[in-house]
């Protein structure tokens, strides 16, 4: 929040605007520019000025603390911490109705393209009606139905920073998506196998100490590795765990969204159209090529902040 004050010096009054932010390890930085006056053009370029002076300095953070690579280069980096900035400057600017509006807009079409690549029936109109209006479509197969419904309960704990990477908030969130679908909640209790994949997921017994392996691994890498690319880690070895009888895509995806949002990244959308491609990457991650999935939850958050937060707030 930037505040206009005062100050004398040697009997003279000058005006300063001051800036503060919190930078991703929670130091506050602050800033100070001299102004000629509190108009609003001034008011404007001030506020420009200290946006930019927040995303360089948000950059120079996350080039000190993050390793850089092929995939997540200096130039790379830089522009992931110009979009975290911006998108919270962007979110703070939506009045309180608009918000839930544009919050619901995301469940909806983050629901509808999650699910679709499962395989539920469910239609955008659909989907709209059930979340929105609470109205359940005719002639739809019940289980699409709970799966759709179930996720208002998951986004709202998403957007409040209630989901977390631990084992027991994990089996809350899969308990919490396959109510009423008919499906075990919990860690599945026999073999399950993957479409479209060649490869052996983890066998039941083993499914809680993996589970906990990846867990740690990702909480002791978050300083030190760029959040995009644990969600990428993470989101590989989770799916090639495949640790609950059904629901393991959706469980995973929201997952990422909850990585993104707990360090202040926007949220990303995987579209059905996508599904060849998404698949692909994880293929290529279960078989030690991490870069392409990287590559692509890159892709699909750059594209979902542009194509859909920026879309939506032009329009206010």
């Amino acid at each position: 929040m930037t505040s206009i004050k005062a100050k004398k010096i040697n009997g003279k009054e000058y005006i300063y605007a001051e800036y503060s932010f919190r930078l991703p390890d929670g130091k506050t930085k602050k800033l100070s520019k001299h102004i000629r006056k509190a108009s609003e053009a001034e008011s404007k370029k001030v506020n420009d000025y200290f946006l930019r002076k927040e995303i360089e300095a948000s950059q120079k953070f996350a080039l000190s603390k993050y390793r850089t690579d092929s995939v997540f280069t200096k130039e790379k980096t830089e522009k992931l911490e110009r979009i975290r900035v911006e998108y919270r400057h962007l979110m703070r600017k939506i009045p309180e109705v608009p918000m839930k509006d544009l919050l619901d807009r995301f469940t909806v079409n983050f629901t509808y393209e999650s699910n679709a690549l499962e395989g539920n029936s469910l239609t955008l109109k659909d989907v709209t009606l059930l979340l929105a209006e609470n109205i359940t479509p005719e002639g739809k197969d019940l289980r699409d139905v709970f799966e759709t419904r179930n996720t208002r309960e998951v986004h709202d704990n998403l957007f409040r920073k209630r989901i977390k990477i631990e084992v027991n908030k994990i089996i809350k969130l899969h308990t919490m998506l396959v109510k009423d679908t008919g499906v075990a909640s919990g860690f599945k209790r026999f073999p399950n196998f993957l479409v479209m994949r060649n490869l052996k997921t983890t066998p039941p017994e083993k499914v809680g100490d993996e589970m906990e392996k990846i867990i740690e691994k990702y909480k002791s890498d978050k300083e030190i590795i760029h959040t995009l690319k644990l969600a990428a880690v993470f989101h590989g070895a989770f799916e090639r765990i495949h640790p609950f009888e059904d629901g393991n895509g959706r469980v995973g995806r929201v997952l990422i969204n909850a990585m993104l949002l707990g360090r202040g990244y926007p949220p990303l959308i995987i579209r059905k159209t996508e599904r060849r491609s998404y698949f692909s990457a994880l293929e290529a991650a279960d078989n030690g090529h991490l870069q392409k999935l990287e590559r692509f939850l890159i892709k699909k958050m750059e594209k979902t902040f542009t194509k859909f937060f920026e879309v939506y707030v032009k329009y206010l």
